[in-house]
């Protein structure tokens, strides 16, 4: 699984479902128009200042609210490569699993990471890396079937290739 590295959007806890992508943008499906508004309604400036491989870094909860899938679609499809948390609403972690978009629960990265820090984050042992602070924290890594799905681009891809 390819390693994820990029500038940190910090957010705090309880970032539900609603504000990553907003109810009333849930007349499409599409990736590409969902992304065009991710965060926006906790972040008005995300979109315009994320970058293919950035990282969002939650405290706790991360995900909570509404079990839509809608929410991981947007983060990924707007290039986030990884979200870390302290820890995520189980339907959001299962979704985002589901949809191909790489997440880890770990503590003390998510607190000790300030908005703006450069991380890379290794999937294969769990080491997340503060770049910016020279810190390094040890987070879930994935079981190699986790990893199989998330490199297939979701579930529905992985189970395809398989058939």
């Amino acid at each position: 699984m390819e390693n994820a590295k990029g500038k940190v959007f910090k957010y705090g806890d309880n970032v539900d479902t609603d504000v990553i992508i907003p109810a009333r943008y849930l007349n499409s499906s599409d990736p590409s128009d969902l992304a065009t508004h991710c965060m926006e309604d906790i972040d008005k400036t995300f979109v315009e200042r994320v970058s293919k491989g950035d990282i969002i870094v939650a405290t706790k909860n991360f995900g909570c609210g509404s079990s839509r899938e809608h929410a991981p679609i947007a983060i990924k499809a707007a290039g986030v490569s990884c979200v870390i948390a302290e820890t995520f609403a189980r339907i959001f972690y299962r979704n985002s699993i589901n949809i191909g978009l790489p997440i880890i629960e770990c503590a003390e990265a998510a607190a000790a990471i300030g908005d703006g820090d450069e991380v890379s984050v290794d999937f294969d042992s769990g080491i997340i890396t503060d770049i910016t602070t020279g810190q390094t924290f040890k987070g879930q890594a994935f079981p190699p079937f986790m990893q199989n799905i998330i490199n297939a681009g979701g579930l529905v891809n992985y189970v395809n290739d398989k058939a």
